[in-house]
């Protein structure tokens, strides 16, 4: 390493400590590095700009952060909660398969798991309280469930990655629906062992007439995924493009439909996504100078000789990213992982043989899974805020809902079709 490296890592490594925003970490690092090279630091500012004027998957970012803060809406949230609750039926345990059910639509509309824990997050966790489920036990699932959001298409993270790797959007966004669905089904499975073990309450019994009425209310709401993935797998638009006509539709809904959008929330949506489209901008663009400075000192071609002294079995060399990285994501965002170390692992994986589809499924759901597992799980964090819950009691209850997720990471890693299937069948890659 030389200097300008040492000095650049040094200053990365401080201002994480220093709890400064993440983003002027990597631009400082990137300043810092070409200063002491004695390199233009406007290359800094170019490459910033550079990676926005040429990835047009970019611009599908705001508008699926858009459409999440409109379908955050009490009123959307509300309708889609009773839709499930009506559809799950009477089983024992079924508010907490409510709680997974409902995540798994909800993500089919925002790819957020924090839109997910925070916004439908505390209507799960009072419904499951009220119903006689213990606190930490709603809350724990409300964060283990939110995880589907990134998987199940859309996905801003998938989005992202793209970006990175060249690697389709539509393809992702299908690689992701098996292990979204296999992770609402493996929690379902754990929910119903432990509802027997504490014998949690069955749900309420709907009518025909009572279920049908609450399929309608929702079903405004129900139709965006159908619109937004159907329209790109037809090959109608591309996924920018239905971005775009989500949004749109988000728009008519909420006026229309449920006439929750006034003059008032509508600013604010706007204002709430430019905030939100400002810290992920920042955040690519400053990954920018990080890739650069990446490239110049030819790390990939480093760590490709380091790792092939280690291995070059590609399912040993996927454990130790898998471990490495359920670990960063427990303290690193996933935009940080990906922007900072996707360009860096990105060359050994295809040297291994590696799909680039299941990689960035199997990448997702691992830095997803670090929300989530303690201690350090953002979603914990949040989860228990909201709820005004003992952390200490969630951390407890989400244990083994992580040991289940990890079950599902495991399989998408040692048989790849899992997450390849449905791109070979339906798009033929």
């Amino acid at each position: 390493m030389d200097i300008a490296l040492i000095v650049a890592l040094l200053i990365f490594v401080s201002i994480f400590f220093l709890n400064i925003p993440i983003g002027l970490g990597m631009i400082s690092a990137s300043i810092a590095y070409f200063w002491i090279n004695g390199l233009d630091i406007g290359i800094v500012a170019n490459k910033m700009l550079d990676t926005f004027f040429s990835s047009y998957v970019l611009i599908a970012v705001p508008l699926f952060i858009f459409t999440a803060q409109i379908m955050n809406s009490g009123e959307v949230t509300e309708k889609i909660f009773k839709f499930v609750n009506a559809l799950v039926g009477k089983r024992r345990g079924s508010m907490g398969h409510v709680n997974i059910v409902a995540s798994v639509i909800f993500s089919g509309m925002t790819g957020s798991a924090v839109a997910d824990a925070s916004g439908l997050g505390l209507m799960e966790i009072e419904a499951m309280k009220k119903d006689g489920y213990d606190a930490e036990f709603s809350c724990a699932l409300t964060a283990a469930s939110a995880t589907v959001g990134p998987i199940f298409p859309p996905s801003i993270p998938l989005v992202i990655y793209a970006m990175l790797s060249g690697t389709s959007v539509g393809a992702l966004f299908l690689g992701g629906v098996i292990p979204g669905l296999m992770i609402g089904l493996f929690l379902m499975g754990y929910v119903s062992w432990i509802s027997k073990k504490r014998n949690y309450p069955k749900g309420a019994v709907f009518t025909r007439k009572e279920f049908m009425a609450y399929t309608l209310k929702a079903l405004p709401a129900l139709i965006t995924p159908i619109i937004l993935l159907g329209g790109i797998y037809t090959g109608v638009v591309t996924p920018t493009e239905a971005g775009a006509v989500a949004a749109l539709y988000s728009i008519i809904i909420a006026i229309f439909a449920y006439k929750v959008m006034t003059t008032e929330k509508f600013v604010k949506t706007i204002l709430d996504t430019v905030k939100a489209t400002g810290m992920v901008g920042i955040m690519i663009g400053a990954a920018s100078g990080i890739s650069y400075i990446v490239t110049v000192e030819n790390i990939p071609d480093q760590l490709a000789h380091l790792m092939l002294g280690i291995t070059d079995n590609k399912y040993i060399f996927l454990l130790i990213i898998n471990v490495a990285f359920l670990i960063l994501g427990m303290i690193l965002d996933t935009s940080v992982l990906q922007l900072v170390f996707i360009p860096i692992i990105l060359p050994l994986v295809s040297q291994l043989g590696i799909d680039l589809v299941q990689f960035g499924v199997i990448f997702t759901l691992n830095t997803m899974i670090g929300l989530s597992t303690p201690p350090f799980g953002m979603l914990l964090f949040i989860v228990s805020g909201i709820s005004d819950t003992n952390l200490k009691g969630v951390i407890k209850e989400a244990i083994p809902m992580v040991v289940v997720m990890i079950g599902v990471l495991v399989l998408i890693t040692l048989w790849p079709d899992l997450v390849l299937y449905l791109p070979n069948k339906l798009m033929g890659n």
